[in-house]
């Protein structure tokens, strides 16, 4: 560890100067042996039980593609059950529901997921008083060139908050381009 050595300019009393013997320097040398030793094992303790970051992935199913007509007449559905959100510039999120003279409506990401638990939840009880399949609402995400690829990944995340199971993502119409307020 730490050891005390004698050095070499040791006076034996010779020369003697103000009449006294003067005391043997002694060198002080410390041992960094144990220290780096001690330093390695923590750094390899920390390494070896560190977690890394996992990769954040959402699963998406995608249909298959064999026998497409007689999945078309399977996959209607009425309009009652039907919602469509358009991403647009600037954060916004255009949505309206149904297909037959739709009124497009505005709001933002803070209040999408209240927008999307009240649809779903109105859909549920339509359904259970018609004794339908309760599949929930559908929802149909639309993003448009100006809108961000965050917004797409943030709107995935409230289907998956909001509990909705079955959307698609689908290009936007020029139909649809026309009905976003300037």
């Amino acid at each position: 560890m730490a050891e005390l050595g004698e050095s070499g300019d040791v006076h034996s009393g010779k020369g003697k100067k103000r009449g006294g013997v003067r005391a043997k320097k002694i060198s002080t040398r410390i041992d960094m042996t144990p220290m780096v030793d001690l330093g390695f094992l923590l750094v390899t303790f920390f390494i070896l039980t560190t977690t890394m970051q996992k990769p954040k992935a959402m699963q998406v199913v995608m249909p298959d593609k064999a026998d497409t007509t007689k999945k078309e007449e399977e996959s209607k559905i009425r309009e009652s059950e039907a919602m469509t959100l358009l991403l647009g510039a600037e954060n916004r999120i255009f949505y309206y529901y149904g297909n037959e003279d739709p009124v497009v409506e505005a709001t933002n990401f803070k209040n999408i997921r209240k927008i999307l638990i009240n649809k779903y939840q109105e859909v549920v009880a339509l359904q259970r008083q018609n004794g339908w399949k309760q599949n929930g609402v559908y929802v149909l995400i639309k993003p448009t060139k100006d809108s961000k690829f965050i917004n797409l990944v943030d709107i995935l995340d409230e289907m998956k908050i909001s509990e909705i199971k079955s959307f698609a993502i689908v290009d936007v119409t020029p139909e649809e381009m026309e009905m976003i307020p300037k």
